[in-house]
């Protein structure tokens, strides 16, 4: 069934590795946008991101048809229809958990704005951080975490907490209707099927790749 848009409603039946795909072709067209580029290849996208170009024709077929044969894409269309595929058309507020370094670091990466997301609220258990300004936001206690999102329908969240409270902060998010969490916090979390989670662990990658440094150097 055809929305109108050029692409298929995203349903349960299409991979999840390649919805995780779309973003890094988003990031790769929004540059070449502001390179002043009009029209684009799946040649030229795929030696940009380092894939094939026929796994990026096949990824974007899944969705619709955004392209000619002989005459390419053309990147303001794709990226529009990239953005309605991601439900970034509308602004999404972000909440953050967790005011320490990485909280604050976060909260104050501009990043966000032009990539369809605004980190809305930070939250904090530290008495000394409580009432401190973040990039034009003051930290609330955690006792207001549930009533603030409630009230405000906020659904996602960005978790910076220490492990031993990450579990049970988590919990309380869900509770209260978060149902998209990327965690910081180095520990995997348990959530009900319908809310979704990411990883960023830095500790992790750079563990990954120590094992192929030697290699690299042969």
């Amino acid at each position: 069934m055809s929305n109108g848009s050029g692409f298929s409603p995203v349903h349960n039946t299409i991979p999840d590795i390649v919805v995780g795909r779309l973003p890094l072709y988003l990031r790769a067209l929004t540059y070449m946008a502001e390179e002043g580029k009009a029209t684009t290849s799946s040649q030229e996208l795929g030696e940009r991101l380092g894939m094939s170009s026929a796994q990026i024709r096949k990824d974007l077929s899944t969705f619709g048809e955004f392209g000619k044969q002989g005459t390419g894409y053309h990147i303001g269309y794709l990226i529009g229809q990239l953005r309605q595929i991601l439900k970034l058309d509308d602004e999404w507020r972000v909440a953050v958990v967790g005011a320490g370094f990485l909280g604050h670091a976060l909260t104050n990466y501009n990043g966000f704005r032009h990539r369809g997301f605004r980190i809305s609220w930070v939250f904090d258990s530290d008495p000394e951080k409580i009432g401190e300004e973040m990039n034009g936001l003051v930290v609330q206690p955690m006792g207001e975490l549930e009533a603030t999102i409630q009230r405000e329908g906020s659904r996602m969240a960005i978790l910076a907490v220490p492990a031993s409270a990450a579990q049970e902060v988590t919990d309380r998010m869900v509770a209260a209707g978060i149902r998209a969490i990327l965690s910081y916090a180095p520990i995997n979390l348990t959530v009900p099927p319908y809310v979704q989670v990411r990883y960023s662990a830095p500790v992790v990658e750079l563990q990954h790749m120590a094992f192929y440094v030697d290699k690299a150097l042969v």
